[in-house]
């Protein structure tokens, strides 16, 4: 099928952002374009919940700094399941090559977050990322 949708491996997602408009903002774009939002939250224990709960989530989009703590005990969660991070934070933790796949840096375009998960998908099925949208850094491994 030639105008059929790609094929991609990250396809449910778990979004955690304590900022009520970037959360909608998010959980709406990521919707529209065709991805599975298995829950939008706010806080570390709501993630942890939704981790321990769901089916399977293929990439956590985390902010760092929450209202009960932080998207590193996230991620640290994440990690413990083998669920891939994307922490999505003004300021990308010391630590967060040893806990995500990559940071994407806080304000960004829509557009750059879309390209984002694009690029750790490509990662994640052995192909190279396009060009990287600004503000992301991808971590090996």
């Amino acid at each position: 099928m030639i105008f059929g949708r790609k094929r991609r491996v990250i396809t449910r997602l778990l979004v955690v952002e304590d900022e009520p408009l970037v959360a909608f903002d998010t959980e709406h774009l990521l919707t529209e374009e065709g991805y599975e939002v298995v829950a939008t939250v706010d806080r570390v224990a709501d993630a942890v919940a939704a981790i321990e709960r769901a089916e399977a989530i293929d990439l956590i989009l985390a902010d760092v700094n929450l209202a009960d703590g932080n998207g590193i005990d996230v991620a640290r969660h994440a990690q413990a399941r083998g669920i891939a991070v994307l922490f999505v934070s003004s300021l990308c933790p010391a630590d967060a090559a040893a806990l995500a796949v990559g940071c994407l840096a806080k304000p960004y375009a829509q557009r750059d977050l879309l390209a984002a998960v694009d690029a750790i998908d490509r990662t994640r099925q052995g192909k190279t990322p396009r060009a990287l949208p600004s503000g992301l850094r991808l971590f090996g491994g």
